[in-house]
């Protein structure tokens, strides 16, 4: 079995060291890539100098990355991991294993203590309930960025995300193919002195959310359009009913402003349940070609 650890960086000079080396040794048999993501510090150097092979993706952001991470190396087992040292690599091997054993698809390493700062601790628990909300349960912590998969995965993913969204899209992907997965909680550590989070808490947050509503309309329509549908409904009912009940009692539409918009609302409400119907049938379509596309890349 080919083994290859993936590490995307940016300015991560007081750790890549020591982050290559704990990998390396946990797993000795496996390649270590480190993508540098066009990192202006001496990034680079210390990954070589740690025994990493090194290469580097000028266009930054994460998603970035590891879209090009996953096409260019060719392995088995895959093992992604961030490359600021809060990943506790002696775990590195029980989760390669776990996957092998249990003939898995991507195994999480869920983060059971936080590194975070209190603000991105908080939207973490946020963000992982709008997901099971979302796209069902399954994942408790779907920001983590130390996961192993195995080829049939890498393959097959899309990789449509430039930035820190890229860890929504790949718990998204494995829920709608209902691949096999599993999560493992391990310890996360705080970063060093000297290293800097990547994360902008506000621009970040935005750009996940928004990703999460993108891939709701691309994997679940009916249920993002039935929801509009049933507002778009409600509102209708709740500004059309007293018209009605004033025509019942007097045989005139004395608001006819209010009953056109009631009208127009009800309308709205067909027209995304409409649209809904119709993009279900697509998307259950591109899941049948995504499902032929992961078996065929086993």
């Amino acid at each position: 079995m080919k083994t290859a650890i993936l590490i995307p960086c940016l300015n991560e000079e007081t750790t890549i060291a020591e982050v290559v080396r704990g990998f390396s040794a946990s797993i000795p048999e496996a390649k270590v890539y480190v993508y540098d993501n066009d990192s202006s510090d001496s990034t680079v150097h210390m990954a070589r100098e740690a025994g990493a092979i090194v290469r580097i993706e000028p266009t930054r952001g994460k998603g970035n990355v590891v879209r090009r991470m996953f096409s260019e190396i060719d392995a088995d087992v895959y093992v992604l991991v961030d490359g600021d040292g809060t990943y506790d690599s002696s775990e590195a091997r029980n989760l390669v294993n776990l996957l092998q054993d249990q003939n898995l698809d991507m195994v999480v390493a869920s983060r059971t203590s936080s590194g975070n700062r209190a603000g991105h601790a908080y939207g973490n628990r946020v963000f992982n309930c709008l997901y099971r909300w979302m796209f069902g349960a399954g994942f408790t912590d779907i920001f983590s960025g130390y996961r192993v998969f195995n080829r049939g995965f890498v393959k097959s993913f899309p990789a449509t995300s430039n930035g820190f969204e890229i860890e929504t899209e790949m718990s998204v992907h494995a829920s709608q193919l209902h691949l096999s997965t599993a999560e493992v909680g391990t310890l996360y550590g705080t970063r060093p002195e000297g290293s800097k989070s990547k994360l902008r808490t506000f621009y970040d947050g935005w750009e996940i959310l928004k990703a999460m509503i993108i891939l709701l309309k691309e994997n679940r329509p009916f249920f993002l359009f039935g929801i509009l549908s049933s507002i778009s409904t409600i509102a209708a009912a709740a500004i059309g009913i007293p018209v009605i009940v004033d025509y019942v009692d007097t045989g005139l539409v004395e608001r006819l402003p209010t009953a056109v918009l009631a009208t127009g609302f009800i309308l709205v409400g067909l027209l995304f349940f409409a649209v809904g119907l119709i993009l279900e049938a697509v998307t259950r379509s591109r899941i049948e070609f995504k499902r032929i596309a992961y078996l065929q890349s086993k």
